[in-house]
This record gives C-alpha cells, structure tokens and sequence, in this order.
C-alpha cells in the first residue's frame, strides 16, 4: 500500500518550510509536482527551489493537471477535476512504481483549504496519508501586514468569494478572510465602515500589499491585481475585512 505524504510548504518562501517538512522531504522515495501550463511554469519551479532548499534527493515525476471545464456547474466541474486528477496521480504513481513514501507539496497548509485531501481519497486502493502542516496565507498575510488575525472576543470567518458575492458580509462576524477570490468580490460589500489588507504573492520575493478603508483601497486593489496576474500570468491573493477600529 502506497504512503503518500501531503506537505505544507508554506506560501512560496523556502524559508517558511518547518524541520519537519525539510525531514520529510529528505525521507521521501518520490516527489510528484504539477504542471499547471507555461504560464505558471514558475510554480513548478518553485516546488524544485524548495526541493534543493531541503537538500532532497529523491526522484521528480511532474505530470500535467487536467482544465476544469467551465461549462458544468460548479460544483460539477469541482468534483470532476477532482476525479481526472486522482487518476493522474494513480497512472503516475503506477509508472514509478515507488519503494517508500510519496511526497506531495502543498502550497499552505494540506488540511486547512487545499482540495489536496479530498482527491487522495479517491485514490484506489487508498494510500496511508500523512499530513505534514504549514504556513498558511493567512498567517502570510496578517503577518506581512502586522496585523492581529481577529479583534479581541471577536469572531473570523473563512469564506470565498463566491459567498461573499452571494450572501454579503456573514453576520455575527467582524473580521473574514477570502482567498483565491478572482472576481474581487469585496467590490459587491457596502463600503462604509469596512477596512481592507489585500496581499498577492505573500512569502515571495514579488510579494505586493495593500491596505485601507475599502471605499478608497478597492479600485487600486482591482489594478495591482489585473496588472499583476498580467506580468506573472497567475496570482495567488488573500484578503481580509474588517468592521470598526483598524487597531481591533
């Protein structure tokens, strides 16, 4: 039975990979790494930097990840890239044939909000998983900011983008956080009364950030993305809002 090893690596800077993953990545008989098209080629390039970081030297199958068909609704076209992936990774591991643990790393944390868990378990047989935490953009963020993740007694929401655009700011909440949100969906809130810190890149050396009252911050947020994703051909960003005082 396979071991496939699901590792946090932390947002894009070596230095954020933890001893344990480094162990882990030393220990592996096996990296698999995506490819996820030459325009984010650099990704998979970041994934071999961290891999010489770690002094590791196990073997690399990079293998192409399938397109998401945008014709399907959503929670469809989710499920089967999930499925076309999963199948991926079985026709790889099959070829390699690996004597020892699989690694896979993991931008942020495994278990917090990558889909990386849900598709090892449409693996079969099922592997023995083990997860390995790391940083995560939310740390990422606030940390690049200086600023608390919540108020004191107050709560935080972790949403999307899609949510925010459809139901509006959660109530009950003073603080929430949105990642991967492509449509800025901040832009859908009222305004008044909302602070935003905005960060794309977070840990790398082309890190950019942003922060202010939401009414005046949205617009340059909209251009420092667009022009960003432009340069790049991909972004990565996380933000979070919040109501009342900035210094919670």
């Amino acid at each position: 039975m396979t071991e496939l090893w699901l590792i946090g690596i932390g947002t894009g800077n070596p230095e954020h990979v933890t001893l344990q993953a480094r162990r882990a990545l030393r220990e592996a008989a096996l990296v698999l790494v995506p490819r996820k098209g030459p325009d984010k080629s650099d990704l998979a390039d970041l994934r071999h930097m961290i891999l010489a970081a770690c002094d590791s030297t196990a073997p690399v199958v990079e293998f192409d990840m399938p397109v998401r068909d945008d014709s399907l609704p959503y929670a469809t076209r989710v499920s089967r890239w999930h499925d076309e992936i999963a199948l991926i990774w079985s026709k790889a591991l099959e070829r390699a044939n690996p004597q020892g643990p699989v690694a896979l790393l993991v931008w942020g944390d495994p278990g917090l909000y990558d889909s990386t868990l849900r598709i090892a378990a449409r693996l079969d047989p099922r592997p023995v998983l083990r997860v390995i935490p790391g940083i995560t953009a939310l740390q990422a963020l606030t940390s690049a900011h200086a600023i608390p993740f919540n108020t004191v007694n107050g709560a935080v929401t972790v949403t999307t983008g899609r949510r925010l655009r459809d139901h509006g700011f959660p109530d009950g909440a003073d603080t929430i956080v949105v990642m991967l949100d492509g449509e800025c969906s901040f832009r859908s809130l009222n305004p008044e009364g909302l602070h935003i810190w905005w960060g794309a890149y977070l840990g790398m050396d082309n890190q950019i950030l942003a922060s202010g009252p939401l009414a005046e911050t949205a617009p340059r947020i909209v251009t420092m993305r667009a022009e960003a994703r432009a340069s790049h051909g991909w972004i990565m960003d996380t933000y979070l809002l919040r109501r009342g005082p900035v210094d919670g």
